[in-house]
């Protein structure tokens, strides 16, 4: 196999940075601690490829992303492979490892750094089975040392930008020395599949965005039922915010529409729980009643402001208030909505919306979604939805049929793999 000069060229210095890799992560994780934003020094070691935990018995694969988000929105595939007899193994690069939204029994680590000798130590200990890649985690000494073994290797839910794409063009053969290696690559869309396959691709089917398959977790019963007791004829409605900047301007919209819903119940639910505190004071200032955890015991009133206990509890006032705000599209990054989509709201966004943009515009297109761009429009979105109960149902049910009718992606994964799958489970076990 001829692979360019540049491959070979990252190859020799990849190689020559193990040495100095300890304590350069030593820095970064001291440099990261003044920022306020720590990462676990006790885990530094995954990155060299030291593993934190045993390998479980039987086979297993192993699920690569960026970060978290990349992960966290393939639990669906995670839940089929387990069903079909496999362990799972997923690593995120990014410090937000504890952010990964998985199924139970799914191992996690940090991977190793695309250091030859750190990759070939993590891959003598996990052995695994078969190697799944998401998006566009093109890594060239964990592709190559994968490929090597003979370890069947797999783009899932793999993306390509326009700007990677050109990016990618300017690295004349080195893309498609790493794209030839894989046994398949599975695009999410079609505009993915022509870019993979311009820059080498041999096999990629598109496979549609599995982050549809997601299954929101069961009502709690009991705790529905008491908050829509308690909450009654009340109009309400849930913002998720993201920062201090989204939490006002939600504040904002609490005063301009309670002018014409005076009994109206605004729930947020703060990225960060500990928050709390901060908005019920801002909210004081307006002469507004805000708490956290109120309404929690029977005899107690909600206030016009609800605090629930962060994103944790968002199912539950999913279910309760019909319409939502899904912030961090406002100061940027985006919220998954599909959990709000597929519990029938009717829902409202920022135009920042990160990774997630490709399901907002289906949503949206659909019908079950409407974008924002201030308090203003926020406000103005919202209390047109509550004077017409009758509009506010029809995006509800638009948001969830969208969600239903884009599902299927993981299955459709399933198939492609089920070769390697089979394979895996006749071979000995290394």
């Amino acid at each position: 196999m001829n692979d360019p000069i540049l491959l070979g060229l990252y190859r020799l210095f990849s190689g020559a940075f193990g040495p100095w890799a300890p304590a350069a992560l030593v820095w970064r994780e001291k440099l990261r601690r003044a920022k306020l934003r720590p990462e676990d020094r006790a885990r530094i070691s995954e990155r060299l490829g030291k593993p934190s935990s045993a390998r479980s018995p039987g086979r297993l694969i192993w699920l690569h992303g960026a970060d978290a988000a990349d992960v966290s929105v393939l639990s669906p595939l995670v839940d089929r492979l387990s069903s079909a007899g496999f362990h799972v193994l997923a690593t995120t690069r990014g410090h937000d490892s504890a952010a990964l939204r998985l199924p139970a029994g799914a191992l996690r680590q940090f991977a190793p750094l695309d250091v030859p000798k750190f990759v070939t130590r993590f891959l003598d200990h996990w052995r695994p089975d078969v190697v799944l890649v998401a998006q566009s985690e093109f890594w060239p000494n964990l592709i190559i040392e994968t490929n090597r073994r003979g370890i069947p290797l797999a783009l899932v839910n793999g993306k390509l930008s326009a700007r990677a794409f050109l990016l990618w063009r300017k690295l004349p053969g080195l893309l498609p020395a790493l794209l030839r290696r894989f046994d398949v690559c599975l695009a999410q869309t079609p505009e993915d599949v022509g870019r993979l396959m311009a820059l080498g691709a041999e096999r990629s089917p598109a496979s549609g965005d599995p982050i549809f398959d997601f299954t929101p977790a069961p009502a709690d019963g009991p705790s529905l039922a008491r908050f829509a007791a308690r909450l009654g004829a009340r109009p309400a409605w849930l913002a998720l915010t993201g920062d201090v900047e989204e939490e006002d301007i939600v504040i904002d919209v609490h005063r301009r529409v309670g002018g014409q819903f005076p009994d109206l119940l605004t729930i947020i639910a703060p990225r960060h729980a500990k928050r709390a505190s901060g908005i019920a004071l801002r909210a004081a200032k307006f002469g507004l009643t805000a708490r956290a955890g109120a309404g929690n015991s029977e005899g107690e009133a909600l206030p016009q402001i609800h605090i629930a206990g962060g994103l944790p509890e968002a199912g539950l006032f999913y279910r309760a208030a019909g319409v939502a705000f899904l912030g961090k599209s406002l100061c940027g990054g985006g919220i998954d909505p599909v959990e709000a989509a597929k519990l029938g709201c009717a829902i409202l966004y920022g135009p920042d919306v990160g990774d997630f943009e490709a399901a907002y515009a289906a949503l949206d297109s659909a019908g079950g979604a409407t974008r924002i761009y201030d308090a203003a429009t926020l406000a103005s979105e919202l209390a047109s939805l509550l004077l017409d109960a009758a509009e506010l149902r029809a995006m509800g049910r638009a948001s969830a049929d969208a969600a239903e009718r884009l599902g299927g992606a993981s299955d459709k994964i399933m198939q492609a793999l089920r070769p390697y799958l089979a394979r895996a489970h006749i071979e000995p076990e290394a």
